[in-house]
Parts: C-alpha cells; structure tokens; sequence
C-alpha cells in the first residue's frame, strides 16, 4: 500500500500540447512529459504525455486534470446543441442581456452581436414563479416540464437542457424538481441547473451561466468517462482531481455537476505555481505570464494572492463562476501573422497543434510567431523541444518572405522583427490593462514567465516595460501542470442575500454562513476530510445603496458591522480614490474552504562560485542594439546558484529557451530560478 503512493501527477491539455507532471514523494523529484494536443481525440494526447512519464501508474496517489477543452467549445461555438427551459415570458433573455456592447466595440456603429448560443425555437417557457423573497407565487406545472422536454428532446434532437427559473438563488426548489422531472424522463440527456453553478441574483448572467454549464456538458462529460476509462486500463486506481478555474482543485464528482467550473482549469494551474512561489519566496509583487501555443495569459498576483473576480467573460459572454482576474490574447507561439486591410496584424487565429507552425513541415502555410523566433536565432533547429521535434528553418523563411516581406517590401530578418514586435505591443498591452486600471505601477513587479513561449518573449516586455525583473521558475514548459500540484483542494461558496449592513443583520449573515458551511462539510466529508482538516474562509460582497457593483471584504471573527462598513470604505478608497457616506448593503456572502495537501518541495542551493561556460555560440538578433550579434548558448543543467550570466545570451532546455539582451544580465537564485534584470538595475 506504500508503494501506491509514491507519486503525484498532473496533466494539463492546451491549444498545441499536453504536458504531464509527475512528483515523486520520496525522492522529491519532480520531472514532466509532453506530446502534441491530439484534437480528433484529446484523450489520445493526454495518455500519450502520460506514458512518457515512465512510472508505474498503480502508485499515483492523486493525479490533477486541468483542460481548456470547455474553453476551446465557447471560443469556437463547437459546444452541444442545448435547449433552455425557464418561466413563460423570458425566454427572450439571453438576446435581451443588458443591452450592452462589449468595450472593444463601443465606437464601432455598425456591431452586430453574435447570434445567441441556443436559437429562439429551443427556448421554452413553463408556469411558475418565486418571488424575489422566496416565496412561490405560481407551483411549477410539472406537465409542462415534461411537454417542454419532450418537444425539445424528440422534435429538436437537443444533447443538453439548461433549466433557470426566477429568483431561484432564494428557492431552487422549482429548479430542483425540473432537474428530477426532466432526468426521470430523458435519462439520456444532460441537464444543467442555475443552482448548481450559481446562488447569486442577475437573471441574465446566471441564465447565461447555466446555459454555458450545458453547452459544454456533453463534451466534458465524454472526454472525463473515456479518460477515466483509459486511466483503469493501464492500472490507475488512485484519485482523480479537477483544477478549478478559481485556483485550487476539485473531485471529479463536482466536476460532473458543473463542468463549467473547469472551463479556465488550465491557465489556473499556472497562475497557483506562481502563487505559491511568491509565498515561498516573499515576493509582494508579481505578474504571471504565460505563453503556449494559441494564448498569452497575465495575472496581477498582489501581496501573495492573485486577483479573483466573481463574474468573468468568455467570447463577451458572462460567466458567473469564481475565477482568477486573467487577461486573455490570442498570441503564442502558433499566432499566425497576416495582412488586414494592409496591416500586418499578429493572431489570434493560431495554427494550433495541427498543423502547426510553417516549420513543423506538417503543412502549414502562413507563418507564425514560433517561425518568426526560429528565423531571428532564439530556437535551436537541431535541438527543439529535447530534439523531439524537427524543425525546417527554410520553410519558416520562406514563409516569412512570402506571407510578411513582401507585402512590407522589407528583407526576412526585418519582417520577422515586426511580427515579434507587433506581438510584444501587444502583450504590453495586456499587462498595462490589469496593472495601471487599478492604479499599480507595472514597473514595481517581477514577471514570471512560462509556457513554451513565454521564456523567450519575457525578457522583451520587460525591457520594453522597464520591470523590476523577469522569472523563469522550473520546468517552465509545463509549469501549468506542476502549478496544479501546488494547489489544495478547495471550493468556494455563495450566496446573494441583499441586506443592508447593520449590527442586527448580523445574525441572519452568520445563518447564511452557517448553512453554507454545512454544504462545504458534506462535500468535504464525502472525500474522508473533516473537521480540522480544512480551512474556511469568509467574505461578504458590499456596496453602497444604490451601487451595482460590489467589493468582495473579507470577514474576521467578531467582526462589527462598523467595522466591516470602515474595511469596506478604506478598499473602496484605494479602489476608487474616495469614499460615501450612504449606507452600506450586502448582496451576497461568500466562503471559500480550503483543505492543503502536500506540494513539491524547492531544493536551497549551496552557492557555488565555479564560472559556468557556454556550449556554444549562435548568430541570433539583438533587441537591445536592434542588430545581429553573437549569442552565447548555456544549458539551464549547467546553471548553479550565483551565476551571473550577460546578455546576450540564449538558456536552452527541453521544453523552452531563455532569451536576454546586450543590456540585460541573468542571475540564478537559491532554488535554480533565472532572475534576469536590465544591467543599470542590477542588484
């Protein structure tokens, strides 16, 4: 029994690979795998990157799943064909929204929305209502559940049901029976209830919540059986997790109820690595930056913590979900370059893992930001991706000349500069967005990359931006996956309440947090935790009467509402730069529980003063100096703690490359990290 539990695995699915992380327990090792995404059967991938980690699979203790298999449905409308069954008279809700357009197309007169997700004629109504309190007002007419049902079941041919009723983060009884009715009926349809995504008012973001919830279901739902099928096949007999888009991990049986919890699983893993170095590491101030093939995601991690927002969106879609505050662009390495009424403009289409960037030869045609690094000298062509991957330099050229060059009239060096150039801009961009908003100045921050691509175009943003610094952790090719084995097992609850914050209202808020403690414990026990075993933490949304929009403050035993109103007004203030004298209100109360489970240990490294010398040189193009130079060639296996390496230099490893310039200088720190500065900023 011993033996069963030596490791601990993670695998993470993105646009282009699949890494899988394995931690053994004993040795405290950690070492990982990667294979291309297998789109046809991401399953085929992910037991592929698994079977590289050459371990016995009957001694996984846990193995954490994070996928943007969800994410990839809503991005490119490839989910489940979903019927929507609510009270008769809103079935118009989800084109009605908030009659908003997205700020990006604010200015643009001729916006047209997208259609919506499930077209008029599979939107049904049924009698029955609560009240705002509660309190039903019409019983549900159950024959019509079923009417409804059938009509979209047989005559439709739909694969799932979102069912969400009015007010029924007060009283989810009508959605309950529905969801009874409606299994009871159609055992082979999948159905998705607002109440088991979301308690919390905004009838048209929890509509569009449970609707998301059903669109991906049936595809969540095929690739988890099949993958848990595959998992046994080869003697996998220990817990299966899935990283949640808030941080933290869940148990597959949650991940059935509400698929849509994992829709942002794989970015989160990243960003809970960072976390938990910055934890370890006592760093105030950090930005993640991670860059695979198809997307560039950032993350503001504040004091240790990174942002996290209650309601996000997807494709300017609302999603009312607890995830991390990540910025999203279409650039990675796969970002195809292209004209647009004369512009050369870089993604967000992608080339994905198949077929790939031009120099993959597997018949790609316009080149890519991965063709663009191998043409400037950052990749080494004999040696990419441990040598797993053979790579054709003249093919990315051409393509370069071809697609680029000649419609700027500019050589192959210069065209594949602007390509890395427009994507830098834009990236800064991004990073600029969630730093300045909130009146943070970018400049104070470490920026941690990872992903395949973000080592390389790390070091340029950060000279671009004048950062304190650029990190490149571990294993930074898959440091998404190691991050979900840095992660507890956690989930979060909430519930909207609309109370105004006196000292007697303070009595009904515990009940609310009482009972929604009682549902983390059920939850918890079902997986052999207990009392002790975890932590619970509490907060409560607050707003001044007549706001829209709150500020989640956390909540300490004894706490006064006077106390709770001044915590609020100071965030409020440094937020917003003033404070109210109105009332304050609650609108909804929040808790979070968290059990921790053991995480990778980072080695102290004894400093060793020996010069580490390059492998080799490589003729590759200077940022810095805007010019070709020579670049130094080391192998991250050669660094030691102290090395101080000058730019301009090229760190190679199986999965990634660091790249720095004339003007930057690389330090490697007690636990193997390359911490890279600008040479005037040197410390």
């Amino acid at each position: 029994m011993a033996l069963r539990e030596k490791y601990r695995v993670a695998v993470d699915i993105g646009g282009t690979y699949v890494d899988a992380v394995c931690y053994n327990q004993e040795s405290r090792k950690v070492h990982f795998s990667k294979s291309s995404t297998t789109p046809s059967n991401p399953v085929d991938g992910v037991m592929k990157a698994l079977a590289g980690l050459d371990i016995s699979f009957d001694e996984i203790d846990i193995l954490v799943h994070g996928t943007t298999l969800g994410l990839n449905a809503i991005l490119q409308r490839a989910g489940a064909k979903v019927g929507l069954i609510t009270n008769v008279g809103f079935e118009d809700i989800l084109e009605i929204g908030r009659a908003a357009v997205p700020p990006r197309y604010m200015y643009d007169f001729q916006y047209a929305p997208p259609p919506p997700l499930i077209p008029r004629r599979y939107r049904l109504g049924v009698p029955g209502r609560m009240n705002a309190e509660g309190v039903e007002v019409v019983p549900l007419d159950r024959d019509a559940v079923v009417a409804m049902g059938d009509k979209l079941v047989n005559t439709f041919s739909i694969d799932s049901i979102a069912v969400c009723f009015l007010h029924s983060y007060r009283n989810s009884i009508h959605e309950l029976q529905a969801q009874e009715i409606l299994q009871k009926a159609f055992p082979n349809v999948e159905v998705s209830v607002s109440s088991d995504i979301s308690r919390e008012y905004g009838e048209f973001e929890r509509t569009m919540t449970t609707v998301l919830d059903a669109y991906i279901r049936p595809i969540m739902k095929s690739y988890l059986d099949e993958f848990q099928v595959r998992l046994r096949e080869i003697g996998f007999v220990g817990r299966l997790q899935v990283m949640r888009s808030g941080g933290g991990a869940m148990d597959l049986t949650i991940a059935d109820r509400a698929p849509l919890l994992t829709v942002l699983s794989g970015p989160a893993g990243g960003i809970a690595g960072a976390r938990y170095l910055s934890h370890v590491q006592g760093w105030d101030k950090t930005i993640t930056f991670d860059v695979g093939g198809t997307s560039l995601d950032t993350c503001v991690i504040l004091n240790g913590e990174p942002g996290e927002v209650h309601e996000a969106t997807i494709a300017d879609l609302p999603v009312q979900i607890p995830v991390f505050d990540i910025r999203t662009i279409g650039a990675g390495g796969g970002s195809i370059a292209r004209f647009d009424d004369g512009i050369l403009r870089v993604g967000p289409e992608s080339a994905g893992a198949v077929p790939g960037p031009v120099c993959y030869g597997q018949g790609g045609i316009h080149p890519t930001i991965t063709d663009a690094l191998l043409t400037l000298g950052f990749l080494n062509p004999d040696n990419f991706l441990g040598g797993k991957v053979q790579v054709f330099p003249k093919l990315a050229s051409d393509a370069i000349r071809d697609d680029v060059g000649n419609n700027l009239n500019l050589d192959i060096q210069e065209s594949a500069v602007r390509m890395i150039q427009i994507l830098v801009a834009k990236t800064v961009g991004a990073v600029r967005e969630i730093t300045l908003e909130r009146g943070l100045d970018p400049k104070e921050f470490l920026l941690v990359a990872f992903g395949g691509a973000g080592p390389v175009l790390a070091p340029l943003v950060g000279l671009e931006m004048g950062m304190n610094g650029v990190v490149v952790p571990a294993l930074p090719g898959a440091f998404s996956a190691l991050g979900m084995l840095m992660t507890d097992l956690e989930f979060d609850y909430s519930s909207t309440v609309l109370e105004v914050l006196v000292e007697s209202s303070l009595v009904n808020l515990e009940s609310v947090v009482e009972g929604l403690h009682q549902q983390a414990k059920t939850m918890f026990h079902s997986q052999g935790i207990f009392e002790g075993e975890y932590e619970v933490k509490v907060r409560y949304d607050l707003r001044y009467e007549g706001q829209e929009h709150s500020i989640s403050v956390p909540v300490e035993h004894g706490d006064t509402a006077e106390a709770l109103e001044e915590r609020f007004g100071s965030m409020h203030f440094e937020r917003f730069g003033h404070r109210m004298k109105e009332q304050c209100e609650v609108s909804s109360v929040r808790l979070k529980v968290i059990s921790e489970v053991e995480k990778p240990e980072f080695i102290r490294l004894e400093k060793d003063s020996r010069t580490v010398t390059p492998r080799s040189k490589r003729r590759a193009y200077d940022f810095s100096d805007s010019m070709i130079k020579d670049f130094e060639i080391y192998l991250r296996d050669d660094l030691r703690f102290g090395a101080v390496i000058p730019g301009p230099a090229v760190i190679e490893e199986s999965a990634s490359a660091t790249v720095f310039f004339s003007d930057q200088v690389a330090i490697v720190d007690e636990i193997g990290q390359i911490i890279i500065r600008n040479k005037k900023y040197e410390s």
